[in-house]
């Protein structure tokens, strides 16, 4: 299971002591197993999962890491998009899942799903989500895209209710697809860190 792990998935823990290496005091206090942690972008020479910590406010973000074998459940962005599970979520009425509903009841040919506050809000139920609320998504790029297939979904976030801003996943990494469609050259994040690129689906030195 945690081999598939990618960043952006929501993992629940099988114990308190399992998060290391999170020196934030807040976490304490506000973090416990039946909050989940999400996958982040990193590196570590014991094989652990680098993962971050949210709390309840926008600034009590931390990082740390997990041993797999702490894992007791993942949560993927791409299933938070059913839309009779949408339609059934407390937060229905919220703009950022009205959004979310509204795209996962048209047919894309991408594997898509919800990252950030509306997904935490989703697979735990608590209310970290209000009116004011961003979308943020996430599209799965194995292979190369062009910019004209992807504008259609740009247009329907630019109309939208909420602000939304959607990444895209590459093998390679993942880069702001508004900045793509509008500057060519992208910020892509890796796991060694980010890095200016032209094309996000170039492994880079090949």
């Amino acid at each position: 299971m945690t081999s598939s792990l990618r960043p952006h998935d929501l993992l629940w823990l099988t114990a308190r002591e399992a998060l290391e290496g999170v020196t934030e005091p807040w976490v304490e206090t506000v973090w416990h197993t039946g909050l989940p942690v999400v996958v982040r972008r990193d590196v570590d020479e014991k094989g652990r999962i680098p993962v971050g910590v949210r709390g309840m406010r926008r600034d009590q973000r931390a990082a740390g890491w997990v041993d797999p074998a702490n894992v007791a459940r993942v949560v993927t962005p791409e299933a938070l998009v059913d839309p009779h599970t949408l339609l059934r979520s407390p937060f229905i009425s919220q703009p950022p899942v009205q959004l979310a509903l509204m795209l996962a009841q048209q047919h894309w040919p991408w594997p898509w799903g919800i990252t950030g506050s509306t997904a935490f809000a989703l697979a735990t139920g608590v209310p970290v989500i209000h009116a004011a609320s961003d979308l943020d998504l996430l599209i799965r790029a194995p292979q190369p895209l062009l910019p004209m297939q992807l504008t259609g979904w740009q247009q329907q976030l630019t109309a939208a209710l909420c602000r939304a801003d959607t990444q895209v996943e590459t093998p390679e990494g993942g880069f702001a697809l508004a900045e793509w469609l509008r500057d060519g050259n992208v910020l892509l994040k890796t796991c060694r860190g980010p890095r200016l690129v032209r094309d996000p689906w170039h492994r880079e030195g090949s």
